[in-house]
């Protein structure tokens, strides 16, 4: 990693409105090169060899220079936690103004799960829905409760990482007997070479998300080797990595799904303004907004730290 860079790095503390992946602060680091900010931001217990696609995108969108694009805003899903709260639910869908489809967190317990989703869909009776596991179920455990789920609230978009292996996955699809689709997140973005899997019979949805899988030009590549419709989706990251996002997004000439990338949406701070409006965020140029955002110098120097680790891997 070339030290000017380095040079220019600015962490920042994000808080979220609600606990999200037991976060309420957010930390990200971000770097200013040639073709404006680039953000590092992976989650605090990843290790250097699983942080290190990361600092690749923060690097190459540092560095290197913007793709062509095929549109200048882009349709979002609101995500939903895990919450069992109606109050905080109705706070959390309303944050997501015109959005027509919603990502909900599940897999802990299936009645409440099932009451989220009920939730979701009185609150928006348009809109689609769509599952996110996080690979918490057996295959077993997946063909209750997606069965259960299809029963009390209807036909899904897709369940994302229902099971947490390749194999599992394929049996799901045998054992299912439901329409529902399955997209695979974690089974890419943490295979330890992601060209080598075969997700034949496995996975729909292709998800993609730019920072965990090396950038924007690396995710190309996973898209064209792996021939599956994909989903852009987020990593709870700031404004600079959900723009850059975006632009993942708005570089594929067809996009079959609204795109997980309105996370903004849960952090109650952010370093720039990226609304969203009429379900959509439109792609801008900015100077994120460092005042009273920036962590301690401590912070600073494990964040700096960090990407020296790991970007002796690159």
């Amino acid at each position: 990693m070339d030290q000017s860079l380095l040079e220019t790095m600015r962490v920042v503390a994000l808080p979220t409105k609600t606990n999200f992946r037991g976060i309420s602060v957010r930390e990200v680091s971000l770097f200013k090169g040639e073709y404006g900010w680039g953000e590092f931001s992976p989650f605090l217990e990843y290790s250097a060899a699983e942080c290190a696609p990361w600092l690749r995108c923060a690097i190459e969108a540092a560095t290197k220079p913007r793709p062509k694009l095929f549109r200048q805003s882009i349709k979002v899903n609101g995500t939903l936690p895990a919450l069992n709260n109606p109050d905080e639910i109705e706070g959390i869908v309303n944050s997501f103004p015109g959005v027509t489809t919603f990502k909900v967190k599940v897999g802990d317990n299936l009645s409440e799960d099932i009451a989220r989703l009920a939730k979701v869909r009185a609150l928006r009776p348009e809109a689609k829905l769509r599952i996110d596991v996080n690979g918490n179920w057996s295959v077993a455990d997946s063909v209750i409760n997606l069965r259960a789920i299809y029963e009390n609230i209807g036909p899904l978009e897709y369940v994302e990482q229902p099971c947490a292996t390749i194999e599992d996955l394929r049996e799901l699809k045998e054992k299912l007997h439901i329409d529902i689709p399955i997209a695979g997140d974690e089974v890419l973005r943490k295979a330890r070479d992601p060209f080598a899997i075969n997700l034949e019979g496995a996975v729909d949805v292709l998800m993609l998300k730019v920072q965990p899988l090396g950038g924007i030009e690396r995710a190309h590549k996973l898209a064209e080797h792996h021939k599956l419709p994909v989903v852009v989706s987020s990593a709870l990251e700031s404004a600079v990595g959900i723009n850059y996002g975006l632009i993942l997004a708005a570089s594929f000439p067809e996009l079959d799904f609204d795109c997980g990338l309105g996370t903004g949406s849960l952090l109650a701070k952010n370093i720039a303004e990226l609304p969203i409006i009429d379900g959509q965020i439109h792609i801008r140029e900015f100077e994120p907004e460092f005042s009273g955002h920036e962590v301690a110098p401590e912070r600073f120097d494990w964040w700096k730290n960090r990407v020296m680790k790991t970007a002796e891997l690159l």
